[in-house]
């Protein structure tokens, strides 16, 4: 029974990725001012990006959080709280380890312990949250805007990156939690989006 549960979870989320495709590109600009550079800096824009279906992040939120309050007097409110939580705890950190990992021989370091030239403003413009109901799975997926200024001008726009179905998943049970599968969208997105800079900056 558990082999064919495992079989079915398999065929179900070959099925479901199936029209996902990741891309990365730059839409304006240069990433040439950029090399040799040791240091970025980075900024998060969560300020207006769709959820899902929601044209608003808090028009998903208030549905959501009612709907667990209905079950679950508080549980709501709770989750409301950790998937504000996961943006600068979860999906941050691993934008920027990932990003790290992929720069390390382009001695390049993402985060805001020295001061920059220049600095990563990463715009979140939509978060699909995917599912994980046992027998079958979406993955989430998520598109950002990275803009890269002038740290101390930032109307100075150096180059402009944007990168489409970044996808969040785990094998097996591991993303039964929304925040882990969208952690995993920015992990990649990072990972991606480092290996752009070491490609165009080595």
């Amino acid at each position: 029974m558990k082999t064919i549960k495992l079989a079915l979870v398999a065929i179900f989320s070959g099925v479901l990725t199936i029209g996902f495709s990741q891309s990365v590109k730059v839409t304006e600009g240069s990433l040439a001012p950029l090399k040799g550079s040791t240091s970025l800096n980075v900024e998060y824009d969560w300020s207006n990006f769709r959820v899902g279906k929601f044209e608003k992040e808090t028009e998903y939120l208030d549905k959501k959080a009612a709907e667990f309050n209905q079950k679950e007097p508080g549980k709501g409110d709770t989750w409301k709280a950790s998937w504000n939580a996961d943006k600068e705890g979860r999906y941050q950190p691993k934008f920027e380890e990932l990003f790290n990992k992929a720069t390390v021989k382009l001695g390049l370091n993402l985060g805001n312990s020295t001061v920059s030239k220049y600095k990563a403003i990463v715009k979140t413009t939509f978060i699909e949250p995917g599912y994980n109901v046992f027998v079958s799975k979406a993955p989430a997926s998520a598109n950002m805007e990275i803009t890269i200024v002038e740290t101390d001008n930032p109307s100075k726009v150096v180059a402009k990156i944007v990168i489409t179905g970044s996808l969040g998943r785990t094998y097996g049970y591991g993303d039964m939690d929304t925040g882990i599968r969208i952690q995993e969208c920015y992990a990649l997105a990072g990972k991606k989006l480092g290996a752009l800079l070491s490609k165009q900056l080595k």
